[in-house]
């Protein structure tokens, strides 16, 4: 894997595709700049070597129209701040002004161009916008693994243009080592974590992954699909009813591959989908109509910690409970509990999918595991074992 470490950037102007598409507040204030941070090794890397950094990115969805919204200029000064540098902004990303800002840019300078998207041809992988971001630099670093699932000009068509000169980010390729770990060359038991609402969207994740792993858990609503295939009464539970010979196909392929899968024991369940509901504590496999599982239980969260205690590769993709409800939260706290002690213990532990990292970062443990991955989609295309387009065109 050819990454910035492998070339020294003295002298070159280099387009660093980077993913700031960023949360801001009503006044365009950046609300989380945990991506900014991201970047910052890489870009650092380029200006110590005495090269240039022009840097490319997205914003929201702006639908190839520029507005005031979607403008970068607003997260300049978040750039800024986490850099500890000054930032030039362009106020589009090609054209004569964006040609004659990069022609002036020095070594040691960062210069930002405007939001790609107020383009349609960076989505649409236009192949004659990708050469004209090119023409703006001598190298090409992509360490937006966020977008590396997306055939954009930006990720992927314009890597074409830097035949001996692109190169992976120090983000980039710490997103796909830690994701190596899990499906390659991680040290065994490997452990899965599996949450979230539904089967379906966890499939394909499902079947490239056991292969690779010794322990499956399953919690979150997706559960109670395979506790309905095994006979379970579940109420109200969420249950996809189309998913549930699935469920039994999983579950006798995991049995082929040799791989223990753990469900629930107990949940915690409410009478109505409202953190103030009645709840109670019962079998997981005999919940009374009307009632719903919000939560696994106590039983269920001791299991899991016995599990997750003995695995030395951890991989978590979703909550096993509804943790933005403070009653339905204890669940999901509990395995982050595990997992932050697992991983002090010396297990090498990987959390990703949006809500998983919502979750890791409201309750404070992304500094408590091994790596947070900062790309929901690209990361469960990866451990789908999806070749990544922003990944391919780095390596063709």
């Amino acid at each position: 894997m050819k990454t910035v470490n492998d070339y020294n950037f003295s002298g070159k102007k280099v387009l660093v595709r980077v993913d700031f598409n960023v949360p801001q507040s009503a006044d365009f204030k950046v609300t989380d700049n945990t991506r900014i941070e991201a970047a910052q090794p890489t870009v650092q890397k380029i200006l110590d070597d005495g090269g240039a950094v022009i840097l490319m990115t997205h914003l929201g969805r702006p639908k190839g129209k520029s507005s005031e919204e979607f403008s970068l200029k607003n997260i300049v000064p978040e750039i800024e701040e986490v850099f500890n540098k000054e930032v030039k902004f362009c106020e589009d990303c090609i054209g004569e002004s964006a040609t004659a800002m990069a022609t002036e840019l020095k070594p040691g300078e960062i210069l930002l161009l405007e939001n790609l998207r107020f383009y349609n041809e960076e989505e649409e992988g236009d192949a004659a916008f990708a050469k004209k971001l090119a023409s703006l630099a001598d190298a090409y670093v992509n360490d937006a693994f966020g977008t590396a699932h997306r055939a954009h000009a930006s990720t992927a068509i314009i890597a074409d243009y830097f035949p001996e000169t692109k190169f992976f980010g120090l983000l980039m390729a710490n997103e796909l080592e830690a994701i190596d770990r899990v499906l390659e060359s991680g040290e065994k038991p490997v452990l899965a974590i599996l949450g979230g609402s539904k089967v379906s969207s966890k499939i394909t994740i499902i079947e490239n992954i056991l292969p690779a792993i010794d322990h499956l858990i399953i919690g979150g609503g997706m559960a109670f699909t395979f506790i309905k295939a095994l006979g379970g009464n579940v109420g109200s539970s969420l249950v996809e009813e189309d998913k549930v010979s699935l469920a039994l196909e999983i579950l006798e392929k995991a049995k082929e591959k040799n791989v223990n899968v753990h469900l629930p024991a107990d949940a915690v369940i409410a009478d109505e989908f409202n953190n103030d509901a009645e709840t109670d504590e019962v079998d997981i496999y005999d919940i009374p109509d009307g009632w719903m599982g919000l939560d696994v239980g106590t039983q269920t969260r001791r299991a899991f910690d016995e599990v997750i205690m003995k695995c030395k590769t951890i991989l978590w993709n979703g909550p096993v409970g509804v943790f933005e409800m403070p009653n339905f939260s204890k669940g999901t706290v509990a395995l982050g509990d595990s997992i932050a002690a697992a991983t002090a213990e010396g297990a090498f532990s990987l959390v990703g999918g949006g809500d998983s990292v919502a979750f890791v970062k409201q309750f404070e443990y992304d500094d408590k595991v091994s790596y947070v991955s900062t790309g929901g989609g690209a990361m469960l295309e990866s451990l789908e074992g999806k070749e990544l387009p922003g990944v391919k065109a780095i390596k063709k």
